[in-house]
C-alpha cells in the first residue's frame, strides 16, 4: 500500500546556500530536497555536501521530511555524495536520472551501511525511464518514491512547455502506472514560472487529478497553493465519513446495496474514503 505520509509540497533547496537552508526550517513544506546537483556550481559541490549533511544532522527541521539529492550516477561527485549522505542518514536520498532497475540496485548496494530509515527516491526524467517506470519502482523495497523530472523529460522529447502539458501526458501516465503498480508514491515535476501562481495552481490541480501524491517546487511562494490543492478538502472529508458510515450501517443490516448522494457505493469507494481520512488526519497533525 502507498505510504500516506503527507508529501503535498516537496521543495528543492540549494545545498550551497546557507541562508536558504536556514529559511527552510520555517517553511510549511512537507518535505525538503537539499540539492547537491543542479542548484550547485561545480566548484561548490564539496562545500555544499558538508553543509547539507550538517543540516540533516542538526535536528532543526521539525516534522519536515529531509531528502538529499546527489549528483548523477555518471558524475565524478556521485560516490562521495552517496557516501556522505548515507552517513548523515536523511529520510531519503534522491538519485537523478534513474533509467533502470540495475541502477537502483547499484545505489542500494552503496547504501548497505546507511540507517534503515534512509529510503531511496528515484528521479525519472527520460523517455527510457518512462518506459521502464514499473521496473524502476519495483526494483527495491528501499525505493519508496518516484519523482518526475519534467524539465529534462521535455528536453529529451524536444517538446515545448505549454499550458496543460499535452506533450508530456503520455510520459506522466506511464510513470504513474508504474508507480501505482508497484505500490509506490509518485511526485509531479516542477513549474518553472514562479510568478505565474494561477498557472501553477492549475498544474497542481491537473497533477492531483492525474493521481500524483504531491508536487516538487522551486520557490516558497508555491507552497500555499500546493498544500491546499493536494490536501483533502472539508467537503471530501465530510463525504468520506458519510460513505464509511453508510457502508458500515448497511453491512450491519445485511443490505447489499448502499447509496450516498444518489450514487452506488462499493468496497473500492470505502477504501478510497478511508485513504482520504487517513491523509487528512496526517495533514492536520502537521499543524
Amino acid at each position: 500500500m502507498t505510504d500516506l505520509r503527507p508529501r503535498r509540497s516537496v521543495l528543492y533547496m540549494p545545498g550551497a546556500n546557507e541562508r536558504a537552508l536556514e529559511k527552510a526550517k520555517t517553511l510549511p513544506a512537507d518535505a525538503l530536497i537539499l540539492d547537491l546537483e543542479d542548484a550547485v556550481a561545480p566548484d561548490a559541490k564539496a562545500e555544499a555536501r558538508k553543509r547539507v549533511c550538517a543540516a540533516v544532522a542538526s535536528g532543526e527541521y521539525g516534522e519536515r521530511e529531509l531528502v538529499i539529492r546527489t549528483n548523477g550516477l555518471d558524475t565524478s561527485w556521485h560516490e562521495d555524495d552517496l557516501r556522505a549522505a548515507a552517513e548523515a542518514g536523511p529520510d531519503a536520498i534522491l538519485i537523478p536520472k534513474v533509467n533502470s532497475a540495475a541502477e537502483v540496485h547499484q545505489v542500494e548496494r552503496a547504501l548497505e551501511a546507511a540507517p534503515d530509515h534512509t529510503a531511496i527516491w528515484a528521479m525519472v526524467e527520460t523517455p527510457i525511464a518512462m518506459l521502464h517506470a514499473h521496473e524502476i519502482a519495483s526494483a527495491s523495497p528501499r525505493l519508496t518514491v518516484l519523482v518526475m523530472g519534467t524539465n529534462d523529460l521535455a528536453k529529451e522529447l524536444q517538446a515545448e512547455h505549454v499550458p496543460g502539458r499535452a506533450p508530456l501526458l503520455a510520459g506522466l501516465s506511464l510513470a504513474l502506472l508504474g508507480a501505482r503498480a508497484a505500490g509506490k508514491v509518485i511526485l509531479d515535476g516542477v513549474y518553472n514560472d514562479v510568478q505565474d501562481l494561477a498557472g501553477f495552481e492549475a498544474e497542481c490541480l491537473q497533477g492531483r487529478q492525474f493521481g500524483f501524491d504531491g508536487k516538487t517546487l522551486i520557490h516558497p511562494k508555491q507552497l500555499e497553493p500546493c498544500n491546499r490543492v493536494f490536501a483533502p478538502s472539508e467537503e471530501e472529508v465530510e463525504r468520506s465519513r458519510r460513505i464509511i458510515d453508510a457502508f458500515e450501517e448497511a453491512s450491519r443490516e445485511g443490505r447489499g446495496v448502499v447509496t450516498v448522494d444518489g450514487r452506488m457505493i462499493e468496497n473500492l469507494h470505502v477504501e478510497n474514503a478511508r485513504r482520504v481520512l487517513t491523509l487528512a488526519e496526517a495533514v492536520a497533525a502537521r499543524g
